[in-house]
C-alpha cells in the first residue's frame, strides 16, 4: 500500500517504508495528534515521537520489541499525556527540548538543543531548536541517504502554516525566522514534513506561501 498520512483516531496506522527505516503514523486524543513510531531496520530499535494519548494504542503499536528511547516535541500537554504510562511500561529514555523539559511532567533523560543527533539504531535524526509555539520545540530532520529529507515538526510547521503562537508578534516573528532558516532554507522541496495534528506535507507544497504567511502574521 501507498503511504499517505492521513489517519483518523480510532482508525488503523499508516506505514512509510524508507530503506533503513519504517515510520507508523497513528492518529490518538481527543485533539487528533499525531504519534510516529520509527523502527531501524537493520537493528529493529524503535523511538517514539510525542507519546500523545491513548497509552494501549501506542503500547499496542510498539509491540513486544519496547522501544529505547520517546521524544516530546513541546511541552503543550497534549503531546504528553501517555508519556508517563508508555514510560513506565518500556524503560524508555526520554528526550525533550532543554527549554520545554520543565513543563513535561515526566522527568527528561537527555535535553535537546539545536543541531543534537538522536540515534535510533543505525538512523540519525537532528534535532532542530524552533522557537515561538513553546519556548523549547524541537523538529527532528532524518537526512535519508537514499532519498529526500523527512522532518517531523510537532506543532511548529503544519499544512498551511506555522504553528499557534497566539497572536502575539515577537513569537509569530521568531517562529517564522526559525521556520524558515532552519527548515526551509536548508531542505529541498522534495523533504517530507510529518506534522503534530493531520495530514502530511511537503516543503514544496509550502514554500510558495511563505510570503503570505508573513503578510497574514500567523
Amino acid at each position: 500500500m501507498t503511504y499517505s498520512g492521513e489517519v483518523t483516531v480510532g482508525g488503523p496506522a499508516d506505514v512509510h517504508e524508507l530503506k533503513d527505516l519504517m515510520i507508523t503514523k497513528v492518529a490518538v486524543g481527543p485533539f487528533q495528534n499525531n504519534a510516529y513510531l520509527l523502527r531501524c531496520r537493520a537493528t529493529d530499535e524503535q523511538l517514539l515521537i510525542d507519546a500523545a494519548a491513548e497509552a494501549r494504542t501506542l503500547l499496542t503499536l510498539i509491540g513486544d520489541d519496547g522501544i529505547a528511547s520517546v521524544v516530546t516535541t513541546h511541552q503543550h500537554g497534549d503531546h504528553w499525556q501517555a508519556l508517563a504510562e508508555v514510560v513506565s511500561a518500556t524503560g524508555a529514555r526520554t528526550y525533550a527540548g532543554r527549554e520545554d523539559a520543565p513543563g513535561i511532567p515526566v522527568p527528561t533523560d537527555v535535553l535537546v538543543d539545536d543541531g543534537d543527533v538522536i540515534t535510533v539504531g543505525q538512523v540519525r535524526l537532528t534535532a532542530r531548536h524552533l522557537v515561538g509555539h513553546t519556548p523549547g520545540s524541537i523538529a527532528l530532520v532524518y537526512d535519508d541517504p537514499h532519498g529526500h529529507p523527512h522532518v517531523f515538526t510537532g506543532d511548529c510547521l503544519f499544512p498551511g502554516g506555522v504553528g499557534n503562537t497566539r497572536k502575539d508578534p515577537e513569537a509569530f516573528a521568531s517562529l517564522i525566522h526559525d521556520v524558515e532558516t532552519k527548515i526551509f532554507g536548508v531542505l529541498p522541496d522534495e523533504t517530507w514534513v510529518y506534522p503534530g495534528h493531520g495530514n502530511d506535507t511537503s516543503l514544496g507544497a509550502e514554500r510558495p506561501h511563505l510570503p503570505e504567511w508573513h503578510a497574514r502574521g500567523w
